[in-house]
């Protein structure tokens, strides 16, 4: 690992949990390669389309720089098919950047490609090392708590060396267990002033029992991929094409942003999937 000097302070004061906006001026994405037609999926349904993944790409980094964060967008790499779901292989959190080490062994390789753009971002990088395993889509953010997906894509090890890191930083870890879910942010996203949406197995979790029902928007069944969006500047991105949802945020007063999502949820990716943002 590489040790750097904590920045309490930042932390603090872009993590706290009672600001009604998330703050973020800058973004990493990758594009998608042709490649992902062959992308890691749980699904059996069509594969991607290319093309329309392509475009679905260009919406979605229109959408984060309508929402006015700065987005510097990576080449495809083609020898990693699910390398547009650049959340995974890093982790940005305020005065410090994590390179992972994906459960996913195939993916394990997408690190040292992001490693760069990273580095560049950051004065402090640190990583984390056999025999942890730890992927970004596990650790949601939530004030100056970090709760981390137990998956199988995330182990006690990678959550270990994270709980270190984060307590040099000012930050605590909570890990939290799944029993269905791919990752943690697959169910619950983070949308400013501690309020999550919710959705399967963690609506009655022990993990966010202690949210109260004004700080819970519950997703139902039939639209539970929605749970996996973005806030963003005071709006939020949310997938196209669920609409109780998108009313339910919209009604505690957030704007939404939509995006269409179709070939990326193919290969198991949501909003969050697709940028790192800090």
């Amino acid at each position: 690992n590489i040790l750097c000097r904590p920045v309490l302070s930042n932390a603090m004061n872009r993590c706290s949990h009672f600001t009604r906006f998330i703050s973020f001026k800058r973004a990493i994405c990758r594009e998608p390669g042709r490649s992902i037609v062959n992308g890691i999926t749980s699904q059996s349904c069509p594969q991607p389309v290319f093309e329309s993944a392509a475009r679905q790409h260009k919406d979605y980094v229109q959408a984060l720089q309508t929402c006015g964060v700065e987005v510097t967008v990576l080449p495809a790499l083609e020898e990693y098919p699910d390398s547009c779901f650049c959340e995974d292989p890093a982790l940005c959190l305020p005065g410090v950047a994590i390179l992972t080490r994906p459960g996913a062994e195939t993916r394990r390789g997408e690190v040292q490609h992001i490693s760069a753009a990273i580095k560049s971002a950051y004065e402090c990088v640190e990583e984390i090392s056999h025999p942890g395993t730890l992927e970004g889509g596990d650790v949601l953010v939530v004030g100056a708590r970090l709760y981390v997906g137990l998956s199988a894509r995330t182990n006690a090890a990678g959550v270990e060396q994270l709980a270190a890191i984060a307590r040099r930083h000012g930050l605590s870890v909570e890990g939290v267990r799944l029993e269905q879910l791919l990752h943690l942010k697959t169910g619950v996203s983070a949308l400013a002033d501690g309020t999550l949406l919710l959705a399967g197995e963690l609506i009655h979790h022990p993990a966010f029992r202690h949210v109260p029902p004004t700080h819970r928007i519950l997703v139902p069944p039939e639209e539970v991929y929605a749970a996996n969006c973005v806030a963003v500047n005071g709006r939020v991105v949310v997938p196209a094409g669920f609409p109780r949802t998108r009313r339910m945020v919209e009604e505690r007063g957030w704007p939404v942003v939509t995006v269409e999502m179709s070939e990326f949820a193919k290969v198991d990716g949501g909003v969050s999937c697709l940028s790192l943002r800090f």
